[in-house]
């Protein structure tokens, strides 16, 4: 009688689905594999999680051996599903494109260095099965991560929340989302992909896990310092329009500089002789606009650019081989996003009417 109670107990459990984006990761590959498989096979054993988890990798265009890796594992073992873009898209994209190929009840985003600790993994699954249909993972210790880049890092959040980026601090892509969340964000119709600011407009019953962030299993960072600031200059465009904003502010504090310098000029011609012929004080000004001017195109030209980018419509990426599972192409992602936003549609209307 045991036994029935809990295989019915196993097989109403959810199912779990682990995402994993993969660039040159060939020197963690296989230990990557081997700890997410153990979490899995001990969630499943504690009925927490049904039979049919899986986990999905994505190689984002790889220049060494990821793929032939992925492919073989995936080839092995009927939990994994191995996923390749035709090309290098970017840490976010591949990330969507995992998202995009998961069908399983909740969806949790790991990073391929396992810094994240995959162990958070089932504390994030009680949290889902008590209500929450998103659950961030939030560093609350990061010793393994250099001083510069803790303080670059924790400065990024703090200057996102100044200009009203709704983020949650210290949080990257390691969390939990539940089907419906997953659903939803596939709807989201943007080019410019910034994930951990799209899943925080989703408003769906959030919590958060802390943990201490370990250090890397191999290889080296895939987010050098230029790709931290380009993400951080893509979040700031994506979420916020303080940047258009402050050229206003630059434009009224250079105009009140000019007046004061213009009136510092009539001063000392109506009240002084000591006036030196000489090109400072109309090259100063000069060079002051000019570069204020540069400045407000620059940033004005980024949201132009920003803008350019969404409306050419373009696929955010394209499968070239998935091993372990059909395929869901980017225009499946786009047609069933466009059946969720017409619904969402008609029940706003109903709700209206």
């Amino acid at each position: 009688m045991e036994s029935v109670v809990d295989s019915a107990a196993a097989s109403s459990a959810p199912s779990l689905a682990v995402v994993v984006p993969c660039y040159n990761e060939e020197a963690v590959i296989a230990e990557t594999t081997a700890e997410l498989l153990a979490v899995l096979a001990e969630l499943e054993s504690e009925g927490r999680i049904s039979a049919l988890s899986k986990i999905y990798f994505v190689d984002d265009g790889s220049r060494d051996a990821t793929w032939p890796m992925l492919e073989t594992l995936a080839r092995k073992n009927e939990r994994i599903v191995a996923v390749a873009l035709s090309r290098n898209r970017g840490h976010q994209n591949a990330l969507y494109a995992g998202l995009s190929q998961t069908c399983e009840d909740m969806v949790v985003s790991i990073d391929a260095d396992l810094q994240d600790g995959p162990e958070n993994i089932a504390v994030m699954v009680d949290a889902y099965r008590t209500g929450f249909e998103v659950v961030y993972g939030v560093r609350e210790e990061r010793e393994s991560d250099t001083r510069f880049k803790r303080m670059t890092a924790e400065g990024y959040y703090r200057l996102m929340q100044l200009l009203g980026v709704d983020l949650v601090f210290n949080h990257a892509d390691f969390r939990l989302m539940s089907r419906r969340a997953v659903d939803t964000l596939l709807q989201y119709p943007e080019t410019n992909l910034f994930l951990r600011g799209m899943v925080r407009e989703l408003g769906f019953r959030s919590t958060s896990v802390a943990y201490a962030r370990r250090p890397r299993l191999a290889g080296e960072s895939k987010y050098p310092l230029r790709r931290m600031l380009s993400l951080a200059w893509k979040g700031v465009t994506a979420f916020s329009i303080a940047p258009l904003r402050a050229i206003t502010v630059l434009g009224l504090v250079s105009g009140g500089l000019a007046l004061g310098l213009i009136a510092w000029v009539l001063s000392v011609k109506l009240f002084s002789n000591s006036v030196v012929p000489g090109w400072a004080s109309i090259m100063v000004p000069v060079l002051f606009i000019g570069s204020v001017q540069l400045l407000c195109l620059g940033v004005i030209g980024e949201y132009l650019g920003k803008i350019y980018e969404e409306v050419k419509r373009r696929p955010r990426f394209h499968l070239r081989e998935v091993v372990g599972a059909e395929p869901v192409l980017a225009a499946d992602v786009e047609s069933r996003g466009a059946s969720i936003r017409s619904l969402n549609t008609q029940v706003y209307d109903n709700v209206s009417d």
